[in-house]
């Protein structure tokens, strides 16, 4: 019910939650459309917000939670990367199935290039020039030259692709093969798979966030609402947490050793790390239903979240919390 749903989000900011709510800003464009991923672009100190159902990508100002600009023509937007050569960003664009590209400097797409069926997540692996997108319906990871935006090759699975992530300590590429309950390994000096690992105690493994100085990846199961730790050096999965359900995009504040996982039945289910091998849950923080995604500014440790209904009614929104510690 509406009166109960606002009352456990006021709940969030009391003693003793991980997530205390501190602003929040109206954001352009019809209210109820679906949100999907966001970015933080440290260059600029711009948020980047994908907003799925409207087709639009919102530049949010971080030290001001002003809109900068709103930009349209990138249909049904999913993924969103921030590419720090030529300053841009990428679009995954499901509702074209295309690739946008962002000048930044002109706040406007100047160039689209084609794609596999439903692309999604993004992962930008900067000293290799490359970004790779998940086309999750098309079982493939296209593979694209940052400095000409030209697709220069793609990689066919036997599953669904989910979220990719960049190492750059390892140096490699992580795809989520959610279908096969299965992690790939892509080396992006040849674009190659490298490695396979099953990933027990995790079904439909569609998330990630990489904790790439102690060798962790971090896997939202959302065919099990499991959170999953998955050492990345020994190839096996060494915890399993319950997330509230509908768990969809993670990330991961090194700073603060948390994890956060976007939950669209209410919640930010909020996981601590210890250390590489001790981990715990701290608490499913409420929130607005519907959140599929968040960011975290690992310097500042705040955390946003896109709305698209608040107290029961249709919204565009972003709320942004801080993180509390002991």
């Amino acid at each position: 019910m509406p009166g109960g749903r606002a009352a456990g989000i006021a709940g969030a900011g009391a003693a003793g939650a991980p997530l205390r709510k501190i602003a929040e800003l109206d954001l352009p464009g019809p209210p109820g459309k679906r949100f999907d991923y966001l970015a933080i672009d440290e260059d600029d100190n711009y948020l980047l917000a994908a907003h799925l159902g409207a087709g639009l990508l919102h530049v949010v100002n971080l030290a001001t939670n002003a809109v900068v600009k709103t930009i349209r023509d990138v249909p049904g937007v999913e993924g969103v990367a921030y590419i720090a050569e030529g300053r841009k960003v990428y679009t995954a664009n499901w509702g074209e199935n295309k690739i946008g590209v962002v000048d930044l400097a002109r706040m406007s797409v100047i160039k689209r290039l084609p794609t596999e069926e439903k692309p999604d997540g993004i992962a930008y692996a900067a000293p290799f020039h490359k970004a790779y997108v998940s086309n999750e319906r098309a079982k493939a990871e296209s593979v694209i030259d940052v400095r000409t935006d030209t697709l220069v090759k793609v990689l066919r699975f036997d599953s669904e692709t989910g979220v990719p992530q960049y190492d750059p300590v390892a140096r490699k590429v992580y795809v989520n093969l959610q279908d096969r309950n299965t992690l790939v390994v892509i080396d992006p000096a040849t674009d190659t798979v490298v490695g396979r690992y099953q990933v027990d105690g995790c079904r439909g493994n569609h998330g990630m966030a990489i904790d790439a100085e102690r060798h962790r990846a971090f896997l939202s199961c959302e065919g099990n609402d499991t959170l999953t730790v998955f050492d990345l050096d020994t190839h096996r999965a060494i915890a399993h947490f319950p997330m509230a359900k509908g768990a969809d995009v993670v990330m991961f504040d090194p700073g603060l050793g948390r994890v956060y996982v976007a939950c669209s039945s209410g919640a930010i289910s909020v996981f601590q790390m210890d250390g590489p091998a001790h981990f715990r849950k701290l608490q499913d923080v409420p929130v607005e239903p519907k959140i599929h995604s968040l960011a975290v500014d690992r310097r500042t440790h705040r955390v946003y979240a896109p709305a698209e209904q608040e107290n029961g009614r249709p919204a565009s929104k972003m709320f942004v919390f801080e993180a509390v510690t002991d």
